[in-house]
C-alpha cells in the first residue's frame, strides 16, 4: 500500500532537487542555443529536458511501478494502477525571457483518479501541493480558494492560445463580457500556477482552451482539495482529457460557468 502522504512529501525534496538545478542552469543559459521549436510558438529547452530526466529518474526510484505522461516525451513507460503527469517547466516561454512564473507541475493519479498534486514556483520558491484526502498547502500553510461571488468583485485570469486558435472568436468574446463586467483580467503564462493561484485565492476564477494533461491535473487537483470546482467546458470532468477547463469557488461558479458555457461550451475545433 504506498503511503501517499509521505510520498507526497518525498517528491517535494525531488522537485527542490531539480528547482535548483534548473536555477543553475539558467545562469548560463543561451537562448539561441538552447531552444528548439516544437510547432508554432510551442517551444522547448535543452533545461525542459533535462528537468524531466531528473524528475522520471526521481519518481521511478520513488515509486517503480509508476509509469508516465510527460510533456518532452523522455519516458513512455505506463503503469497497471499509477500514473505520473508532468511538466518539467510550466511556462518555457517565461522561462526563455527570464519571466516569472514558470512552474513544475506533478500529478499522480491512480486509474483515472487524481491523488496528488505538486507545482512549484521556481522564481518565488512557492510549494503548492495536496495529496488524497488532505487540505490544500503553500509552503505548510493550508489554503482555501476565495469567497467572492460577484462578477463585480472578481479577478479572473486567463492564458492566450498560442496554437490552435479554432475557438479564437468565441474566446474573445467571453473575455471581453468578462473585462466589462469583471475588476480585471490577467494574463500570467503558466496554466498550473494560474490553477494554484485560484486555490489560494489570489484569484477567483480561471479558464483557458486548449491545454494538455500536463498543464492542468496538478493544479486542478490542488483547487479541488482547496475547496474550488474544476470542469470543463460543459460542466463535466472531461478537461484533462480535451484541455478546455474553469476553475474558480463555488460561490462564483454558476456565473462564471455561464458566460464561459455560453460562449465556448458545445462548440468543437475545427
Amino acid at each position: 500500500m504506498v503511503d501517499i502522504k509521505k510520498l507526497c512529501f518525498d517528491v517535494q525534496d525531488l522537485v527542490l532537487e531539480t528547482a535548483k538545478m534548473i536555477r543553475e542552469e539558467r545562469e548560463n543559459f543561451k537562448p539561441d542555443e538552447q531552444v528548439e521549436e516544437k510547432g508554432q510558438n510551442d517551444f522547448v529547452t535543452s533545461i525542459d529536458k533535462l528537468s524531466e530526466e531528473m524528475l522520471v529518474k526521481g519518481l521511478s526510484e520513488r515509486l517503480p511501478e509508476s509509469g508516465f505522461v510527460v510533456e518532452e516525451g523522455t519516458s513512455s513507460k505506463k503503469g497497471e494502477i499509477y500514473n505520473w503527469v508532468i511538466d518539467p517547466i510550466d511556462g518555457t516561454t517565461n522561462f526563455i525571457h527570464g519571466l516569472a512564473p514558470h512552474s513544475i507541475s506533478i500529478a499522480l493519479m491512480r486509474g483515472d483518479a487524481l491523488i496528488m498534486g505538486i507545482v512549484y514556483e521556481i522564481v518565488h520558491g512557492e510549494m503548492f501541493y495536496a495529496w488524497e484526502g488532505s487540505a490544500a498547502y503553500l509552503n505548510g500553510d493550508e489554503i482555501r480558494v476565495s469567497n467572492t461571488d460577484s462578477n463585480k468583485h472578481a479577478l479572473v485570469v486567463t492564458g492566450f492560445p498560442y496554437t490552435n486558435f479554432s475557438k479564437i472568436s468565441n474566446y474573445f468574446d467571453a473575455m471581453l463580457e468578462l473585462m466589462e463586467q469583471t475588476s480585471g483580467i490577467r494574463r500570467l503564462g503558466s496554466a498550473a500556477i494560474d490553477l494554484c493561484y485560484v486555490a489560494c485565492g489570489r484569484f477567483d476564477a480561471f479558464w483557458e482552451y486548449g491545454l494538455h494533461a500536463w498543464d492542468v491535473a496538478a493544479g486542478a487537483f490542488i483547487v479541488k482539495q482547496a475547496g474550488g470546482k474544476v470542469c470543463d467546458f460543459e460542466g463535466g470532468n472531461h478537461y484533462i482529457d480535451n484541455g478546455n477547463i474553469i476553475a474558480t469557488n463555488n460561490n462564483y461558479f454558476n456565473i462564471f460557468y455561464e458566460i464561459v458555457n455560453r460562449h465556448l461550451g458545445n462548440k468543437k475545433d475545427g
